[in-house]
């Protein structure tokens, strides 16, 4: 595929979602959403090979199921709504149903980590982070049922929890824990927008930072993880920070939104599902620091001194950047 050939479908996935999520009309917002499937499906297929292939064909069908789902809903919701209320609670559930199988939730995940598995790690970050925003605005503009939303949220964090443990591929760890902050930010999205934007931006900075080390370095098991990252100790040290990070272990960003999550629920009366939230995120953490450690442990004693090359650069302003951001939003969140 050649860069004038990117350029066109890049515009037209962001102009899809920007459609999307700004339309007045669940039509419009339909269309939005149909512009931004037919413009990711070329990205994904720009390598030709079997996996990028089999990858877009599932991909394109979920999206083309749910699609169907969504159009259905809203089509029967228009006719129904005023005639039967018990029946419009069920179109609500399928029309978010609908939503949750476009952004890859649980017990909608079924295709997610599979498609992740075939894509580049440019075309996974588009994934991680661009694909989800629509479905999630979306969401929120929709009317919600809490019980449905909160099982959602459950399972959510405990299948992106133990789905997680026994994976060996970098694609499929990133899958489980995007399963799993789903969680988190449909919990913060149940009792303010605000933070849940807040939590969407730090997880999409600290995904950014892990794709790019993984990008650079060439790596996509655990296993050449260790072997790569032996040549330098500060990009061994980075990518630590981040993961533990992405787990949620303070004094790390990815501590903040959590932390913020949970006291803005506890002040909505919500006691419970924040409890459980807490618990099963442990899941979560337990392989990140699994990783982080046996990563750490194998440390040559001759990589002290950080070799500085351009490609390693990038990864180390990045990484600066997310760790000073922690210091800011902590004044930021104490202040307001």
């Amino acid at each position: 595929m050649t860069n004038l050939n990117k350029i066109l479908f890049t515009s037209s996935l962001i102009t899809g979602t920007l459609i999307a999520i700004s339309s007045y009309s669940w039509l419009g917002m339909w269309m939005g959403l149909e512009i931004n499937l037919l413009s990711i499906i070329p990205l994904m297929t720009n390598k030709p090979n079997m996996m990028s292939a089999e990858a877009s064909l599932k991909y394109f069908l979920t999206q083309a199921l749910a699609s169907t789902m969504l159009l259905f809903a809203l089509i029967m919701m228009s006719m129904t709504l005023m005639f039967n209320v018990k029946a419009s609670v069920y179109l609500i559930m399928i029309l978010n149903s609908s939503l949750l199988t476009k952004m890859g939730a649980a017990p909608f995940h079924f295709w997610f980590p599979e498609v992740l598995e075939g894509l580049s790690w440019s075309n996974c970050f588009i994934m991680l982070s661009w694909q989800k925003l629509a479905p999630f605005v979306l969401l929120i503009y929709s009317n919600k049922t809490m019980v449905f939303l909160s099982a959602v949220i459950i399972l959510s964090m405990l299948i992106g929890g133990v789905m997680g443990l026994n994976q060996t591929s970098l694609r499929k760890i990133l899958a489980y824990s995007s399963i799993n902050h789903m969680g988190w930010m449909l919990g913060s999205m149940m009792v303010m927008e605000t933070i849940w934007l807040i939590y969407y931006l730090i997880y999409v900075t600290i995904t950014t930072n892990i794709i790019i080390m993984f990008k650079t370095l060439n790596i996509t098991h655990i296993q050449q993880m260790f072997t790569s990252m032996n040549k330098s100790l500060m990009i061994k040290l980075f990518f630590v920070m981040n993961f533990l990070s992405l787990g949620g272990l303070p004094p790390f960003l990815g501590f903040m939104p959590k932390w913020m999550t949970v006291q803005i629920m506890v002040e909505n009366s919500f006691v419970a599902l924040p409890a459980i939230m807490v618990i099963l995120t442990l899941i979560t953490l337990y392989f990140y620091m699994r990783i982080s450690f046996s990563s750490t442990l194998l440390i040559t004693v001759n990589n002290f001194s950080p070799n500085l090359q351009p490609n390693k650069f990038i990864i180390i302003m990045s990484n600066t950047f997310t760790l000073l951001s922690l210091v800011l939003c902590t004044l930021i969140f104490n202040i307001g």
